[in-house]
């Protein structure tokens, strides 16, 4: 699966991203947001990721900026499911925050997610990451009110990580008896 968005293209890992992976996620200015990555972060860590499969309804993508000379990797984006939930995770390189990339990553697969039948993404980024919390607001996600204690391998202990959700908006299917909204193109007999 891949996804092309205005300056991006997210596309699945593939075994010899690994050295690309690991020289940029090597970080623990990175790593310490992230809930799942361990830390330090080794080389055998990064073929590991590259090398996951895809998971149906859960997929992630290496986060990829063209240019005229092919693409490198900026970071990734994907969902995974936490318990009953799906969530959004993401991450870029610290020279890529700033820019837009992770929310336009974030609206791209929040568009996969729904037409993948999901109707409503978390994400969880931990209190003092307030960048994620701005990605998270302009991509279309809400404070819940609930706030979870998360750990990073990268924080000696768990953080507090507000929970943000996006309902989204079903598919439209044109098949459906409400059509779809084409019945107003029709033209009576």
């Amino acid at each position: 699966m891949f996804i092309r968005s205005e300056r991006l293209f997210l596309r699945p890992g593939w075994p010899e991203d690994w050295a690309e992976l690991h020289a940029l996620i090597d970080d623990e200015a990175v790593v310490r947001n992230l809930a799942h990555a361990p830390w330090p972060y080794g080389p055998d860590d990064a073929k590991s990721f590259a090398a996951l499969p895809q998971a149906g309804r859960y997929p992630h993508f290496f986060v990829t900026l063209p240019g005229a000379h092919g693409s490198r990797l900026i970071g990734c984006v994907g969902l995974a499911q936490y318990g009953q939930e799906t969530e959004l995770g993401y991450w870029l390189g610290q020279r890529y925050w700033g820019l837009g990339y992770a929310t336009e990553a974030a609206r791209a697969v929040l568009s996969l997610a729904r037409s993948l039948g999901h109707s409503r993404v978390t994400a969880t980024p931990f209190a003092d990451n307030a960048g994620s919390a701005r990605v998270l607001a302009k991509a279309g996600f809400r404070l819940t009110g609930e706030v979870r204690k998360i750990r990073s391998p990268a924080r000696s202990e768990p953080v507090a990580a507000p929970v943000h959700a996006v309902d989204l908006a079903a598919p439209l299917d044109c098949d459906g008896p409400e059509d779809g909204g084409f019945a107003s193109m029709r033209r009576a007999a």
